[in-house]
C-alpha cells in the first residue's frame, strides 16, 4: 500500500491535497534517472540550456493562476501575493540567464610566459534542492534555474506543506521540453530525507529552512560514505531595521510595516525588530500602528486580502508566547496579540513598543505578523543592537542621508544591508547569510560557483620544451 501525504489548508483547516509518497525504490530510481540526464545535459551548449529555461518561463507564465491557487490553498498565502511570486520567479530566472554566459565562461590568466592557463567550471552533476514553503516558487528557482544553466540535473524535495509545487516545476519543465530526469520532484517527508541526502548519486545539496534543519542537513552530508559534496544553507533570520532621526517617519513606517507583515511575516528576510532614534520614536510608533491597521486578516482566495493564514500551527504558540513574554517585561501592546478562534491557523497583525533585548520577541525568530519597536540613543547604539543576534541575513537602515546609511551598513553584520529598502532579494547581488543564517551563496554571478566545480587547465606549448 502506497503511503500518502495529506496537506491541510491553513485557512479553512480542511484537507487541501493528497499525494502518494515515494518509497526507497522510487527515490533511487529518480536519482539514477537524474544521473543519466545530467551526463547528457552537461554536453548541451549553454545557448540551448538558456532556451529551455526561457521556454519554462513562458509555460509558467501561462499557468500563473493555476499555481497561485495551489500555493494559496496549500500554505495560506493571499492569492494576489502568490500571483506576484510567479512574476518574481520569472524575473529572477531571467537575471540568472543574463549572468550565465560570463559567469560560466572559462577564465584565462596570462603571465606573459607563453603558458596558457584557464580556470574552467564543470557542472557538479545532480543537485538536490530542499525548498521551503514560505516562497515556494522563488526559493526553488534560486537553485533550479542556475543549476540547469550550469549543466546540472535537479531533484526538488519541496516542503511537505507545499509538495505540489515540486510536482508543478517538474510538469512545467516537461511541457517546456526538458529531457526525462532533468527536473524531478521527489515526494518524501522531511523526516525521511536522510537517505536522499546521503545518496551517492547526489552531488550537491541546497537547503532552505530553519537553522535547526540546516544543522541536521549539514551533519547528514558530513556523514556521507560516498565522497564529499558542497552544501548551501539559507536559514533563519531576525532581521533588524534602524530609523535615523533624519528620516520621515511616515515613509519609514509604511515600508517597514509592509516588510514585517507581507506574506504574514513568513519570510527569512522579513523585518522582525525595529530600532528608532529616540527623537522620532513616539511619532514613528504612532505611524507604524496606523499603517498596521490596514493589514487585516481575510480569506487568501480573495484578491483584496492582505494578511492570509500561517502555514504551520506551531507558529501560533510561538507568537502567543512572545507577546506574553514581552508584555510581562514592560512592552506596550498596541495591536493584535492574540490568535483568532475558529478553524485555520490565523494571527492578527501585532505591534508592540517599548521592547528590549531581554524579550524573546527581539531575539528569537518569530516568522509571523508581529513586530517589536525599541528606542535608541544614536547610530552607534543602533548598530550594536542590530548586531546583537545569532542571525545575519539582512538588515535595513532608513535615512535621508544615503551616504551615512551606507557607512552604517558596512558596520552591520548581515549578508545584505539595504538603505531605504527591506524584505527584498536583489538577484544581481549575492544572497548569503552570516552566523546562524547560513552558508554559501545563491543568485548573482557568484551563485554559479556553488553549482559548479572549478578546475585548472595548464597548457605548455610543445615549442617551449626544446
Amino acid at each position: 500500500m502506497t503511503d500518502t501525504l495529506t496537506i491541510t489548508n491553513p485557512w479553512s483547516g480542511e484537507v487541501a491535497d493528497t499525494y502518494p509518497l515515494d518509497g526507497p525504490e522510487a527515490v533511487d530510481a529518480k536519482v539514477r534517472a537524474a544521473q543519466e540526464a545530467s551526463l547528457k545535459w552537461r554536453e548541451v551548449p549553454l545557448g540551448l540550456r538558456i532556451e529551455l529555461v526561457e521556454r519554462f518561463l513562458v509555460v509558467a507564465e501561462s499557468n500563473r493562476d493555476e499555481i497561485a491557487s495551489l500555493i494559496s490553498r496549500q500554505m495560506g498565502k493571499p492569492v494576489r501575493e502568490a500571483r506576484n511570486e510567479v512574476g518574481g520567479m520569472i524575473g529572477r530566472a531571467r537575471t540568472m540567464v543574463r549572468l550565465a554566459p560570463q559567469a560560466l565562461a572559462d577564465q584565462s590568466i596570462s603571465l606573459d610566459d607563453g603558458i596558457q592557463r584557464r580556470i574552467v567550471r564543470d557542472p557538479l552533476g545532480v543537485i538536490l534542492d530542499i525548498a521551503a514553503w514560505n516562497y515556494p516558487l522563488l526559493i526553488a528557482i534560486n537553485v533550479v534555474a542556475p543549476a540547469l544553466l550550469a549543466g546540472n540535473a535537479v531533484l526538488i524535495k519541496h516542503a511537505s506543506q507545499t509538495a505540489g509545487v515540486g510536482l508543478w516545476f517538474e510538469d512545467m519543465f516537461r511541457r517546456a521540453g526538458a529531457p526525462d530526469g532533468l527536473v524531478t520532484a521527489v515526494m518524501v517527508r522531511g523526516s525521511e530525507s536522510t537517505a536522499l541526502v546521503q545518496h551517492p548519486g547526489v552531488h550537491g545539496v541546497f537547503f532552505t529552512g530553519s537553522t535547526e534543519g540546516g544543522q541536521q542537513v549539514y551533519r547528514t552530508v558530513a556523514n556521507r560514505s560516498h565522497g564529499f559534496v558542497d552544501v548551501g544553507l539559507e536559514l533563519g533570520g531576525k532581521d533588524p531595521a534602524y530609523v535615523r532621526a533624519d528620516m520621515p517617519v511616515e515613509l519609514a513606517a509604511a515600508n517597514l510595516i509592509e516588510g514585517a507583515f507581507y506574506n504574514a511575516g513568513q519570510s527569512c528576510c522579513a523585518i522582525e525588530r525595529i530600532y528608532v532614534h529616540h527623537a522620532r520614536y513616539d511619532a514613528f510608533v504612532e505611524a507604524a500602528v496606523e499603517a498596521a491597521k490596514a493589514w487585516t486578516s481575510g480569506d487568501p482566495t480573495h484578491d483584496a486580502t492582505m494578511l492570509g493564514a500561517l502555514a504551520t500551527p506551531e507558529t501560533l504558540d510561538v507568537l502567543d508566547a512572545q507577546v506574553a513574554d514581552a508584555v510581562s517585561k514592560g512592552a506596550r501592546l498596541w495591536l493584535g496579540g492574540e490568535r483568532y478562534g475558529g478553524s485555520g491557523w490565523r494571527y492578527p497583525a501585532t505591534v508592540l513598543s517599548d521592547t528590549h533585548h531581554e524579550m524573546s520577541l527581539m531575539r528569537d525568530e518569530s516568522f509571523g505578523p508581529i513586530i517589536g519597536i525599541m528606542p535608541v540613543e544614536d547610530d552607534a547604539a543602533a548598530v550594536s543592537l542590530m548586531n546583537d543576534t545569532a542571525y545575519g541575513l539582512t538588515a535595513s537602515i532608513w535615512t535621508s542621508d544615503h551616504r551615512a546609511g551606507e557607512a552604517l551598513g558596512r558596520r552591520v553584520q548581515a549578508g545584505t544591508v539595504f538603505v531605504n529598502r527591506c524584505d527584498y532579494v536583489d538577484p544581481v547581488l549575492p544572497w548569503t547569510g552570516l552566523k546562524d543564517s547560513g552558508k554559501g551563496v545563491s543568485l548573482s554571478s557568484l551563485g554559479f560557483a556553488h553549482l559548479t566545480r572549478a578546475r585548472g587547465l595548464h597548457v605548455r606549448p610543445l615549442e617551449m620544451l626544446g
